[in-house]
């Protein structure tokens, strides 16, 4: 399941919602289309599984319950979209930051080669 996030604001009328859907809608599922997937949750009533025992299902339940998850795969999507944007960011300023701190280098380097040329 893929989804894509569009914040209208205030609430829109039903006519700002069509014209949205007509004039922009395939910007909003290209968008959906690019963000990473995430595998739709299957339906709990399988009658084949074993039925486990009741203290460990207990404590599954509430180990699941202390566990933070988003309460639809359309959040699940944007928040691998989130962590993936961040992620490049990260990168992006690591290697700026890198890049800054070997021209300084650089600036250091020739300035003392500058002062040392009239030795």
């Amino acid at each position: 399941m893929r989804a894509a996030r569009h914040v209208f604001g205030a609430e829109p009328t039903d006519v700002e919602l069509y014209d949205f859907l007509l004039s922009r809608s395939c910007e909003l599922i290209d968008r959906a289309a690019e963000s990473p997937a995430v595998p739709a949750s299957r339906s709990a009533g399988s009658s084949t599984a074993r039925r486990p025992n009741p203290k460990r299902a207990a404590r599954q339940a509430a180990k699941e319950t202390n566990r933070a998850r988003p309460s639809t795969a359309a959040q699940a999507s944007l928040a691998a979209a989130r962590e993936e944007t961040a992620a490049r960011a990260s990168c992006d300023r690591s290697r700026r930051r890198r890049q800054k701190a070997d021209e300084d280098w650089a600036r250091r380097r020739q300035r003392a080669k500058r002062r040392h040329r009239g030795r």
